[in-house]
């Protein structure tokens, strides 16, 4: 389920929107609370690691530390491993493979679990799974420098 119109109190925020946080000109786009999981670091984690440069690497590293500076994640415990299976179920049922999108799976599963909201840039990640709530995030294209 999309969500557009409405401003949550809390939401959860997906990976690539965490990434993009500096580009949101809109701070009524994001949740008055926003959240991210232990999923989301997971992931953001692998990033410096397999880098193609140090420029790369440690932007990507930045990305890590203002997540671990900024959020308190919350867990993808046993209420969120529960709802996996409604969104593997879900996904399965739209023809999708939940193991092709594991981490986008895993934070949608932690949304259900808490009753809340993901907050994404690309909702096309999250459609087909019965129960969410996602709400898209624009973000203005890169600013050209002259």
């Amino acid at each position: 389920m999309s969500d557009a119109t409405v401003r949550h109190l809390r939401g959860i925020l997906d990976t690539n929107t965490v990434i993009m946080l500096s580009r949101i000109t809109d701070a009524a786009s994001l949740p008055a609370e926003p959240l991210i999981t232990a999923v989301t670091l997971a992931e953001l984690s692998v990033g410096p690691l397999v880098a193609n440069d140090d420029t790369e690497r440690a932007a990507r590293q930045a990305h890590v530390q203002q997540a671990e500076a900024d959020f308190d994640p919350l867990p993808f415990d046993a209420a969120a491993a529960r709802a996996f299976g409604r969104v593997a179920a879900s996904l399965r049922k739209a023809g999708r493979k939940p193991a092709a999108r594991a981490y986008d799976a895993m934070i949608a599963a932690t949304a259900l679990a808490h009753d809340l909201p993901v907050y994404t840039c690309n909702p096309a990640d999250f459609s087909s799974i019965d129960e969410l709530t996602v709400v898209a995030v624009p973000i203005p294209p890169p600013s050209r420098k002259n």
